[in-house]
């Protein structure tokens, strides 16, 4: 068993962990034989050590400020991004990253979901009777690079070797596909879990997955179901004043009992006596009242839904099953909106608590070589690439390209004797530069050389859990630079991110037009500077007719650049070419023979 490695669900709301044993995928339980760790952290009033777990989520009433919960919907992001602030405090971090602040000391969220992560590994190595030193850790597809390492060094904080970030909806079809091998089919998986959404489209070949598509929000889930419902109860019970502290936990707690009661029954009754001061606190709750409080949240899911399908070329009709994973499925709403998305009745005999982290603990007995009948092909998904000169973004790796991958191209310096590249890096999806999001910078220094002969190859690699390592390499002097993604990475929320796709499908004719005409722009000033550089050079070697048509398409391209007519322009620049064909002859003629003479060899 020292291959042994496990496969865990840190997820917002709950926890689990899991090993492969005798071949079998399991789940570990707790000494009181539950398998789900509920993901709260504790933070005693006399300083003793944090208590995790369901102890810990038994305090959140009576002690909300010192109760951590959700901590997952803060890894990787900024203070600035975080809209409904938990009752705990937070602070920004000296690079503005969000913290939790507890008596004095600040806890990153990795330093936070590491206590967790620990309790999951005393869990399994009481079990196991051994220590456990290597894990597969599940995230949601859609958390961009910040994430994905927060994850990653919280895992590390814990004691694993983390070697495999896995993305959720993934870990769900993994867990599907372990009872239909044999299968050849498409599958949506539609994961709504307490604080993201995930829809991934997948292709299961006989035991191989390969990810088509995926997209999502980090920032949507029953957390914010809650939220809603709270609000609401809150207004319903006191219009006239704020509740305090403990009054709103109590609320809190009865809106999540009351959403877990409307999951199979038409109405909850919310029952809270003395909940400020000597008022009482009844209602009865419908569940079409409750259905029209989150309605607007659901109806998120359809734009991410539909976006993963047409990204991935496909209709409703082409998919064989849609799986419903994540504690907030169980949501009657959530299952009729997934249907009526997908125009199907969803597959919902998978566990929705427990679907992630067996698919987890599946790709843990692949890579250790307990599990050899199944194979995994993710994706990345958003385009990766470099800025060139013109202010064009370059792709390099377009999105939704199966990972682990690699992809490299030549670059030349686009000034005369520049003595260094400035590669920047940028991920999105827009044909300009400035209109994608930047994700770190490297400079390369190379021999001064005029322009264009100078060489620089930059090679992007994305590894298995979805972080890019870039490499450029002076081809010259064989210097290379690297630069490995990590917390500088994409620093927005998600609603830009879904703001970036549809923007790139609501801007591509013009975008498409921008580029056209920079590109031909470019071309077009280094066909005026060759022209201005090689004419008084060969002016005596051409007639008077071909002197005269070099020097009319030249006017025409300078007329096209001055009149920004993109159709005259390309026009302009085709005649400019086709007329200095005689002219550029003429000189690679007088280039040989010099070099000749220099050689002794022309009489």
């Amino acid at each position: 068993m020292n291959d042994l490695i496990a496969g865990i669900d840190l997820g917002t709301t709950h926890s689990l962990i899991g090993i492969v044993e005798a071949g079998f995928p399991i789940l570990l339980a707790d000494a009181h034989g539950s398998r789900l760790t509920p993901s709260a952290v504790f933070f005693p009033v006399d300083g003793s050590a944090p208590v995790i777990g369901t102890a810990a989520l038994r305090r959140r009433v009576t002690e909300a400020t010192r109760t951590v919960l959700s901590v997952k919907r803060l890894m990787g992001r900024r203070l600035a991004e975080v809209e409904n602030f938990p009752p705990y405090a937070l602070t920004a971090a000296a690079n503005g990253d969000a913290q939790i602040s507890m008596d004095g000391r600040n806890y990153s969220p990795a330093a936070i979901s590491a206590l967790i992560l620990r309790e999951l590994k005393a869990l399994a190595e009481a079990r196991l009777e051994q220590p456990l030193h290597r894990a597969v850790i599940t995230v949601p597809a859609y958390f961009n690079d910040a994430q994905r390492q927060a994850t990653k060094h919280a895992g590390e904080l814990a004691g694993f070797t983390v070697e495999r970030i896995l993305n959720e909806p993934t870990a769900a079809a993994l867990a599907y596909g372990l009872q239909h091998l044999q299968e050849t089919a498409k599958i949506a998986v539609f994961d709504l879990g307490g604080g993201t959404f995930d829809l991934s489209i997948l292709e299961m070949r006989e035991g191989v997955f390969q990810v088509l598509a995926t997209h999502g929000d980090t920032q949507l889930g029953g957390d914010d179901f809650d939220a809603a419902l709270l609000a609401h109860l809150a207004a319903v019970a006191f219009p006239e004043t704020d509740l305090p502290a403990e009054a709103r936990s109590r609320l809190h707690e009865a809106a999540l009992a009351a959403k877990h009661t409307l999951s199979t029954a038409d109405t909850a009754t919310i029952s809270l006596p003395f909940l400020h001061g000597s008022r009482h606190f009844e209602h009865e709750l419908t569940r079409r009242e409750f259905e029209a409080i989150i309605r607007p949240l659901v109806e998120r899911t359809r734009a991410a839904c539909r976006q993963a399908m047409a990204d991935a070329r496909l209709t409703p009709a082409d998919l064989q099953q849609v799986l419903l994973v994540g504690g907030s499925s169980r949501i009657p709403l959530v299952r009729q909106t997934a249907e009526e998305i997908f125009q199907q009745a969803p597959n919902t005999t998978t566990h929705p608590d427990e679907a992630i982290a067996l698919g987890a603990v599946i790709q843990a007995g692949i890579l250790s070589g307990a599990m050899q009948q199944l194979t995994l092909l993710d994706v990345t998904p958003l385009s990766l690439g470099i800025e060139t000169f013109g202010g064009l973004m370059n792709v390099l790796l377009p999105r939704n390209t199966t990972i682990p991958c690699k992809a490299g191209e030549m670059f030349t310096n686009a000034v005369d004797h520049q003595p260094a590249a400035l590669i920047h890096i940028l991920q999105g999806e827009r044909e300009m530069a400035r209109d994608n999001w930047t994700l770190g910078q490297l400079t390369v220094p190379f021999t001064p050389a005029p322009r264009g002969q100078a060489r620089v190859g930059v090679q992007f690699t994305i590894d298995a859990d979805g972080i890019l390592h870039v490499l450029a390499r002076d081809t010259l002097t064989q210097q290379d630079q690297h630069l490995e993604i990590r917390h500088a990475a994409v620093q927005v929320d998600d609603v830009q991110v879904e703001e970036m796709i549809s923007a790139s499908v609501e801007h591509a004719l013009e975008d498409f037009t921008e580029r056209q005409w920079t590109e031909a722009e470019m071309k077009g000033r280094e066909l005026l500077t060759a022209v201005a550089t090689a004419l008084p050079m060969a002016h005596d070697h051409l007639d008077p007719t071909q002197l005269a048509a070099i020097l009319h398409a030249k006017a025409q391209v300078e007329a096209a650049l001055a009149a920004k007519s993109l159709p005259a322009l390309k026009a302009a620049n085709q005649s400019l070419d086709l007329a200095t064909e005689e002219l550029a002859a003429l000189l690679v003629e007088q280039a040989l023979q010099s070099a000749l003479a220099r050689q002794g060899l022309l009489d």
